[in-house]
C-alpha cells in the first residue's frame, strides 16, 4: 500500500506543475514587480478580507463599504496586468477549493 504522505507530496508536485499554479505565479510576478501594482493589490485584499470578516463574524456591512471595495476592484479590473492576476488567482483558487472538497468527500469530514 502506498504511504499516504508520499501521495501528498505526489499531489503537491502535481499542483505546482499545473496550468493554473504556473499561471498565477506568473502574473503574480508580473504584478509584483510594480511597487505601485503590488501595492493597490495587497490593499484590495486586505480591505476584502476585512469586509470578509466583518461579515463571517456578524458585523452588519455598511452598503457605503460595499460599494467602495467594488468600485475599487473595478479600477484594478481596468490595469491588464492586475487583471489578469487577479484571474489566475482566482482559478487556482478554484483548484484548490476543488481538490479540498474531493478530499473531504472521500474521507466523510462532515459526517463525524
Amino acid at each position: 500500500m502506498n504511504n499516504v504522505y508520499d501521495q501528498a507530496h505526489k499531489l503537491a508536485r502535481a499542483i505546482k506543475t499545473s496550468e493554473e499554479y504556473k499561471t498565477y505565479i506568473e502574473n503574480k510576478k508580473k504584478v509584483y514587480a510594480d511597487k505601485n501594482n503590488k501595492r493597490m493589490v495587497e490593499d484590495f485584499k486586505k480591505k476584502a478580507l476585512e469586509i470578509q470578516m466583518d461579515q463571517m463574524s456578524g458585523k452588519e456591512i455598511r452598503r457605503e463599504e460595499i460599494e467602495k471595495i467594488n468600485k475599487l476592484e473595478e479600477v484594478l479590473m481596468l490595469n491588464p496586468s492586475i487583471n489578469e492576476f487577479l484571474k489566475a488567482e482566482l482559478r487556482f483558487s478554484q483548484l484548490v477549493q476543488d481538490i479540498s472538497k474531493i478530499i473531504g468527500d472521500a474521507i466523510d469530514i462532515e459526517k463525524d
